[in-house]
C-alpha cells in the first residue's frame, strides 16, 4: 500500500490573481476508487484529479470525497497548470482525455499564473419537468419572488439544473437546505443546481454552484456548469450571448472567475487562470 502521496495543490480559476478553488492533482499511481475519494479529503480540496500520461494523449480521472466524476472543468485547468510547469517553457498544447473523449487543452505562462483553455464536450439541454422544478427550488430556497424564466436541464456527462434568479442579492441570499436538496437529487439524477443571476448584455454574470450529493455543498467554481449556462444562452436567438464572464465563490470568501464561449455544436471553450501553491504530502492511513 502506498501511504505517503506527494501532492500538487493548484488554484483554479482565479479572478485578477485572487481566491480560485483549491484542487489536489498528482499522477496517476496504484490506488483504489475508495483510497482515490480520500486524496481530497486529506489534502483539503473538493477535489482530486490524477494525471497519467499514456500515448500521445494525457488521461485524466476526477474524483471528490463521494467518488469519480466523468468530468470536471476546473479540475482540467488546474491539470493544465500542472502540465505545463511540468513542461515548462511558455506554452503547453496537449491532447487530454477524459470519459472517453479526447480534447485539446493549452495553458499559456503569464509570470506566476497560468492561462487554461480546453473545449467542452457538447452540452445537451432540456426542459425541466413540472415535477423536478417542484421539488428542487423550495430546497434551493429559490421563491417566486426570486426566480426567473428559463430553467434548463443541462448535461457534458451528467445532468445539473440551470435556475435563473432576478438579480445577483437574490442569489447571494440563497441559503439552501443542504440535505434536502442532496436528497431530491439523488433521486432526480442530478449531479447539483447551477444558480446564477440574469445576465447582462455585457455577458457578466454572477453564479453559485449547489451539488451536495457529490460532497461538495457549494463549489468555489464550476466551469461544465458554465458551459452548460454557455450553451443554453447561445441558443436563444434574437436575446442570445455567445460569450460570457462568470463569477463565482464570493460567498465562500474565495472570489472565481471562468469564461465561455459557444462554439454550436463542438462544445464551449472553457477558460480560467491557475496558480501553483506547492507540493504537499498526503499520508492515506
Amino acid at each position: 500500500m502506498i501511504s505517503r502521496l506527494p501532492v500538487t495543490i493548484v488554484r483554479a480559476c482565479l479572478r485578477e490573481g485572487r481566491g480560485g478553488s483549491p484542487t489536489a492533482v498528482l499522477d496517476e499511481t496504484a490506488l483504489s476508487d475508495a483510497e482515490r475519494r480520500r486524496v481530497p479529503v486529506l489534502a483539503g480540496t473538493s477535489h482530486a484529479v490524477f494525471v497519467a500520461r499514456r500515448g500521445p494523449a494525457v488521461s485524466l480521472r476526477f474524483f471528490t470525497a463521494e467518488g469519480e466524476l466523468p468530468a470536471c472543468g476546473h479540475g482540467t485547468v488546474a491539470a493544465l497548470a500542472f502540465l505545463a510547469e511540468r513542461a515548462g517553457g511558455t506554452e503547453y498544447r496537449g491532447a487530454l482525455r477524459a470519459a472517453g473523449r479526447e480534447f485539446a487543452g493549452r495553458a499559456i505562462r503569464e509570470d506566476a499564473l497560468f492561462q487554461a483553455s480546453f473545449t467542452s464536450a457538447p452540452v445537451e439541454l432540456r426542459d425541466p419537468t413540472v415535477a423536478e422544478c417542484g421539488l428542487v427550488l423550495p430546497a434551493l430556497g429559490v421563491t417566486p419572488d426570486r426566480s426567473a424564466p428559463g430553467v434548463r436541464v443541462a448535461s457534458v456527462g451528467r445532468a445539473r439544473l440551470l435556475v435563473p434568479v432576478a438579480t445577483r442579492s437574490a442569489l447571494m441570499a440563497l441559503a439552501p437546505d443542504s440535505g434536502r436538496l442532496g436528497a431530491v437529487c439523488d433521486r432526480l439524477g442530478f449531479l447539483g443546481c447551477y444558480v446564477y443571476s440574469v445576465p447582462a448584455r455585457s455577458g457578466r454574470i454572477a453564479a453559485r454552484m449547489f451539488a451536495p450529493s457529490i460532497g461538495v455543498p457549494e463549489d468555489i467554481a464550476n466551469a461544465n456548469s458554465t458551459a452548460c449556462l454557455a450553451a443554453d444562452l447561445a441558443g436563444r436567438g434574437a436575446t442570445a450571448i455567445t460569450a460570457i464572464t462568470v463569477d463565482m465563490g464570493d460567498s465562500l470568501g474565495a472570489p472565481a472567475t471562468i469564461t465561455a464561449s459557444a462554439r454550436g455544436g463542438s462544445g464551449v471553450r472553457l477558460g480560467g487562470a491557475a496558480e501553483i501553491v506547492g507540493v504537499d504530502v498526503v499520508r492515506l492511513p
